[in-house]
């Protein structure tokens, strides 16, 4: 994933096709396009090792590429990239998407949840992705010179901490390369898998399935233990969807299946032909393709690869983020901007800080590639195995496929998906409960937001008082001074806490009183017509409703210079804000644990300050506190 400034429908056009599809090769195929660094080393020396000769590798190479075909090419660029969300892709994006067309029911619910699930298990991927690929690519130097060895992992966490260290600066400029250099990558690839290839022509046969099926005749228990390892091959594929709001599903698809697909069946292929030759290869096949001269200067490539797919994740966590805070499953963080033009470039530095030490944390604690390839796969299966639910849910209630077709397609790749998930379930004791950990610790604090905010709008409905009511009771009872109040409201219904606050204390209210709501619909972005709502309650008494995308970032004071349907324009010097801030009392009330009550009372007390997410000005501001029990 990447956070690059979201594509508008005009900017996929067929003159900025060739841009768009250079720079989909450098963004949404960098994580895999790394992949052959290990994904074939680990079939025949990993936590399953295989014998390295020909019914071996054929088999493998043969499970690799049918893989290819029907996760990434079938699945991916030919169905799952259909479900766009006004052009946005990704887990948030579909939930937001089947949560908008699919009637509320019975699985609605459980839609969520898979939802949430698959986000979660995306922050264990975006952990473990930087660490794989790069300390792969740094472990070429061994192959070069086995004195090297000793300063891989040092060479390594320095790469990954300065690629960290620069996220606050943004990726503006140096993004610009990331096309060219995966090109080249890419290409380098081709070259040397076309070079081992010519040796051994006829092994270019392993795109014929009977070499899958004879593996699995062979020894039906290796391969599929050897499943774990294959579907490293694609991890990263989810990217092709996540990414498609950036690109376009043309240039997505043009860049995987005249790119990057033949260039890493290609690789895959002259690895294979070399392990035919010198099965002892099989210790690092990428780095032993190349002649000797050529290694150190592959080793510099491979790691310029690895560092632009690892940039990718960390950009696609943040935007991740922002989604998950917009549509209401994390609380309010810092988010900045880095590009004064491009609007999707943003910087989480919450995110980013403890992406950095759980990435050093990995990269220390597991040590070698090898050990990190256990614990790789059980993330990017459990989320192709969540797409596939959430794809059956897209076939059957949203496109309304025929029942027969729908259930034969969501059938299959559950069954596929599933059986490359169970594979990686048998590596959960050595590294796969790592992302399994992440991915729960990062579940409960969605969900944990999510239901908390339910309670607490509840309790708030209970006691919130009726505005006509309220307008009726205070007029002529309470003083008006000059200006303009703005109480921010989470509910469009009832008094907000803050204003009967203001009375109850203050006895006083402005000439102009504008309850503002802000509303995140479940689209990525709204046309600049309709964004604003605005009923005119009587006695100076508006209600205003601010609407926007879960792409969108809000800027109330600029949204509020447009508006002019609440008795004139809204000047800036003569407008006060008012926020309810609500300290939350855990207490036994049938809710949620007491121990989710208290982590919801840390996560409201940490969350970033409303006057910083949404813009407004420093000293415009009066905040007005209550205690609640949920």
């Amino acid at each position: 994933m990447t956070n690059a400034a979201p594509a508008q429908a005009d900017s996929h056009a067929h003159g900025r096709l060739p841009a768009l599809t250079l720079g989909a090769l450098g963004v949404v195929f960098g994580d895999i396009g790394t992949s052959p660094l290990y994904a074939l080393k680990e079939s025949f020396v990993g936590h399953h090792p295989l014998a390295v000769d020909q019914p071996h590798i054929y088999g493998v190479l043969s499970l690799i590429f049918w893989t290819m075909t029907l996760i990434v090419t079938v699945k991916y660029v030919f169905i799952v990239m259909r479900a766009d969300n006004d052009g946005e892709g990704g887990s948030m994006a579909l939930l937001a998407l089947i949560s908008r067309t699919m009637k509320p029911g019975r699985w609605t619910p459980l839609v969520t949840m898979l939802g949430v699930v698959a986000t979660a298990l995306f922050y264990g991927d975006a952990i473990i992705t930087p660490a794989i690929s790069v300390l792969s690519a740094v472990e070429g130097l061994a192959v070069v010179e086995a004195s090297f060895a000793d300063l891989v992992l040092p060479i390594a966490i320095a790469i990954l901490i300065g690629l960290f260290l620069i996220q606050k600066h943004g990726t503006d400029r140096v993004g610009i390369l990331f096309g060219p250099v995966m090109a080249v990558y890419f290409v380098t690839l081709a070259v040397l898998g076309i070079l081992n290839l010519l040796r051994h022509p006829e092994i270019i046969g392993i795109v014929n399935p009977l070499w899958a099926v004879h593996f699995f005749a062979l020894d039906p228990r290796l391969a599929f233990l050897a499943l774990g390892s294959v579907v490293l091959a694609v991890t990263g594929a989810e990217a092709l969807y996540a990414d498609m709001g950036h690109f376009g599903r043309k240039a997505i698809s043009i860049a995987w299946l005249y790119a990057a697909f033949p260039c890493l069946l290609l690789n895959y292929m002259g690895q294979g032909a070399l392990l035919l030759d010198d099965p002892s290869a099989a210790q690092n096949p990428f780095f032993l393709l190349a002649p000797e001269w050529a290694r150190l200067p592959l080793v510099i490539l491979a790691t310029l690869a690895t560092i632009i797919a690892s940039q990718a994740v960390i950009s696609g966590a943040f935007s991740v983020t922002r989604q998950a805070v917009q549509l209401g499953f994390l609380p309010r963080l810092r988010i900045l901007h880095t590009s004064a033009s491009a609007a999707g470039q943003i910087y989480v530095p919450l995110i980013n800080w403890m992406l950095l030490i759980l990435v050093i944390l990995l990269v220390i604690g597991f040590g070698t590639s090898s050990d990190l390839a256990a614990a790789y796969g059980i993330a990017v299966t459990g989320t192709m195995v969540i797409t596939a639910c959430m794809l059956g849910v897209l076939t059957f209630s949203v496109w309304r496929w025929h029942p027969l077709l729908a259930g034969g397609v969501t059938g299959l790749f559950l069954v596929i998906d599933g059986a490359y998930f169970l594979s990686n379930a048998t590596k959960i004791p050595d590294g796969g409960w790592f992302p399994l950990l992440v991915a729960l610790i990062v579940f409960v604090l969605l969900t944990t937001w999510s239901t908390g905010r339910k309670l607490m709008r509840r309790y708030l409905a209970v006691g919130a008082m009726d505005l006509d009511l309220f307008i009726r009771s205070t007029t002529g009872s309470i003083k008006r001074v000059p200006g303009t109040a703005i109480f921010l409201s989470s509910s469009s219904d009832g008094v907000p806490p803050s204003l009967l606050h203001n009375v109850k204390h203050n006895k006083i209210l402005h000439q102009r009183v504008i309850i503002l709501t802000v509303v995140t619909e479940s689209v990525p972005q709204l046309p600049p017509d309709g964004r604003v709502e605005a009923w005119d309650c009587g006695e100076g008494f508006y209600r205003l409703r601010l609407r926007h995308g879960f792409m969108e970032d809000v800027d109330i004071p600029a949204a509020m210079k447009a508006v002019q349907d609440c008795g004139g324009p809204i000047g800036v010097m003569d407008t006060t804000y008012f926020l309810s801030r609500q300290t939350l009392i855990p207490s036994d009330r049938p809710g949620m644990a007491i121990w989710r009550e208290k982590l919801f009372a840390w996560m409201i007390r940490n969350a970033e300050s409303p006057m910083q997410f949404f813009r407004l000005p420093t000293n415009r501001i009066v905040e007005l506190g209550s205690q609640i029990e949920i």
